[in-house]
């Protein structure tokens, strides 16, 4: 079902004729498998062995090279020759080829594996509702019109779109297919939006996506090949194979040096015709004979046998030196494009970014003695790892973080008042998240900032073993805090809190959008001496400014952390609670650009190739980001040079020609607009 997103749940539900309380029927599902098969990425028609081989040698002087060997051959055996001096010269023209051609398909082969690396992305079971029960299938066994719960860490099984909330909000990562450095908000209602993109469609969990936040029910609306995935795969498998620069000129020297040595050979054997008839030859026919031979070792001689092996040597090195970069090389001769390239598009999440929300500053009011102090904090780190060094606003590190109140009490907040996963993956050697990529960069903070009381606290740390290190400070507060009751996030309130117990005290922290969290304040916490004082006009006009700040210039997300004594022994929470609340701070985070990205651009122009930077996020993100990486300082602003795919989609033909010369951003895009901007710079003759 291609567009529903634009239809209503019952329209939908009625589509695929389920009930939401029973799912599909046994007979349903068996038609709908006949009739829209598996719910699997079908397997690519690997090229066959001899196929590949066959593909080395279809090369204009390879072939040259092939006929010379095959005439000298037949030659020497006309004339009776034997033994080595017969088999030497076509034996070393082979032995040159068959090394050719084994770099190639080694190389290719390797290659090959590229587009299996979508079938990863694929969910291995669900949760399906059929006749009138839950079970749990392989994932490959979905048919569309099956009804299907999610919960966090869920991989979307097929294209999905969402019937039932079973929480006050479902959050889904879908930075792989779109490229947005947050998670993206899910909703029951029609998507409106005209020529919508993936990013608009709100209503749909997309195949290969990760649930981060909540638990809903969705009816599958496409599986397989039909999926956004699946459009992904057949776009790459209809991709046409673009003659390299190189090939282009070998291919016209070949020619060309068939078309002169054709000449010549035709031209010495017939300037010799009076000398067929000379005594010495035997004959007519064996003077013709030796003057072919003639005209044959002058081809032979001509062409440059080692052209082809020189030429795949270097290749080769270069494909092992990329290889050693971490670079996937699908053909041999694509290495020699990057030396011919004038423009470079980039993807942004994940390439230019690490992909891993972190918590780059915090700001705390200091003291409230001689008017308003904010105190703001830069914090280090682009990853999930808990690695990172606090510095002041002088720039200078702060030792012992968890030494300063209002440094504690964020990291009490981030740690308790958090409902994801931070763990050390050994086999991949890196740490991983469950949940919502916001709440992991306020784990990772907490681990940052340290525990209280250990003045070797951050050198202890360190003698901990990677598994035990990505959650430990963490732990401490969890186990010194227990939690009695939780009031989930939902979208009128935009905040969530949770109530613990601590010897036998109650304390409720908060954490939420800083509109919401200010509004509700009406105390601060001081950072110079611990001390809770009235929450005054000055106070909050002064943090409305640091919000705008972060938010604004320099596009963080950003989150405001509070807490509130609650009376002893109590055990629920109500939205009457969510008053009276401590301020504690506010904390801003981004997907960070990766730290060898700016240098690497700028190798780039100065090289003359243009960056072209290529986001499904928004606009004023990938903008912003653009400005940290510092590699386009010399553009005043973007105006011209930044467009949505969706403003560049709108512009006459001509206006088009022009945004392709100049753009460095393309914003709001999916996977089809990629291949449109490659194949538009194409026409336009840039490699």
């Amino acid at each position: 079902m291609e567009d529903a997103y634009a239809r209503s749940i019952a329209e939908v539900l009625d589509f695929f004729g389920v009930d939401p309380m029973k799912g599909l029927s046994d007979s349903q599902v068996t038609l709908h498998s006949k009739t829209h098969g598996k719910n699997v990425l079908p397997e690519e028609t690997r090229t066959p062995f001899w196929k590949l081989v066959l593909k080395q040698f279809d090369d204009l002087l390879v072939k040259i090279l092939i006929a010379a060997a095959a005439v000298s051959l037949g030659l020497a055996l006309i004339n009776g020759e034997t033994g080595l001096t017969a088999f030497l010269e076509p034996f070393v023209i082979l032995l040159i080829l068959a090394a050719n051609a084994a770099v190639g398909v080694i190389t290719e082969t390797n290659a090959e594996r590229a587009l299996e690396e979508l079938r990863a992305y694929q969910a291995d079971n669900a949760t399906v509702l059929r006749n009138g029960c839950f079970s749990i299938l392989p994932a490959t066994e979905l048919v569309p019109g099956d009804i299907v719960e999610v919960s966090v860490g869920c991989k979307v099984p097929a294209d999905m779109r969402m019937i039932e909330m079973l929480s006050n909000q479902l959050r889904a990562d879908q930075a792989i297919l779109t490229g947005e450095s947050c998670s993206v908000e899910k909703e029951l209602e029609v998507t409106i939006a005209t020529n919508a993109v993936y990013q608009d469609k709100t209503n749909i969990l997309f195949s290969g996506t990760v649930v981060v936040a909540g638990r809903a029910r969705a009816v599958v609306v496409g599986v397989g090949a039909n999926t956004a995935m699946g459009s992904i795969r057949d776009s790459m498998l209809h991709t046409d194979d673009e003659v390299t620069p190189l090939k282009k000129k070998l291919d016209e020297f070949g020619t060309f040096l068939a078309k002169v040595i054709t000449g010549i050979c035709i031209l010495v054997w017939i300037v010799n015709i009076g000398h067929f008839h000379d005594p010495s030859h035997g004959g007519f026919l064996r003077g013709a004979i030796h003057y072919f031979k003639i005209a044959v070792a002058l081809a032979v001689a001509a062409i440059p046998e080692g052209l082809p092996a020189v030429v795949t040597t270097c290749l080769a090195l270069g494909t092992k030196r990329m290889a050693r970069l971490n670079a996937i090389v699908r053909s041999l001769p694509s290495v020699e494009t990057l030396g011919c390239t004038t423009v470079i598009c980039s993807d942004k999440t994940g390439t230019l970014t690490t992909n891993m929300m972190s918590v780059s500053k915090i700001c705390v009011v200091h003291s409230v003695h001689h008017g308003p102090t904010i105190a703001e904090y830069s914090v280090s780190g682009t990853s999930y790892a808990p690695e990172g060094i606090i510095f002041g606003s002088s720039g200078m590190q702060i030792q012992f973080p968890a030494q300063l109140p209002s440094l504690l009490h964020v990291a009490m907040c981030s740690a308790i008042c958090n409902e994801s996963i931070l763990q050390y993956n050994p086999d991949k050697g890196s740490y991983e998240k469950i949940g919502e990529s916001t709440e992991v960069a306020l784990r990772v903070l907490a681990e940052k900032v340290g525990l209280p009381g250990f003045d070797s606290m951050p050198s202890a740390l360190h003698m901990l073993s990677k598994h035990e290190r990505a959650s430990y400070c963490n732990h401490y507060w969890e186990s010194q805090f227990k939690k009695v009751s939780v009031l989930e996030f939902s979208r009128d309130r935009k905040m969530m809190s949770v109530l613990c117990s601590q010897k036998q005290k109650e304390i409720m922290f908060s954490k939420g959008a800083p509109e919401s969290i200010v509004s509700r304040c009406s105390n601060i916490l001081c950072n110079d001496d611990g001390s809770t004082v009235p929450f005054s006009a000055a106070v909050r006009d002064e943090l409305e400014s640091r919000f705008r700040s972060f938010a604004g210039k320099e596009t963080l997300r950003c989150l405001a952390l509070a807490f509130k004594q609650m009376p002893i022994g109590q055990q629920t929470l109500s939205f009457e609670d969510e008053k009276d609340l401590t301020f504690i701070g506010l904390v801003g985070m981004l997907d960070p650009p990766r730290e060898e990205v700016r240098n690497a651009m700028l190798s780039c122009m100065t090289a003359g190739i243009r960056v072209i930077v290529v986001t499904g996020d928004n606009k004023s993100t990938a903008e912003s980001l653009c400005n940290k990486i510092g590699a386009f300082d010399h553009l005043e602003d973007f105006a011209g040079h930044s467009y949505t795919a969706s403003e560049f989609e709108e512009l006459p033909a001509l206006q088009r020609t022009l945004a392709l010369q100049r753009m460095t951003l393309f914003t709001r895009v999916e996977p089809s607009h990629k291949r449109m901007l490659v194949e538009a710079l194409q026409h336009q003759n840039e490699v």
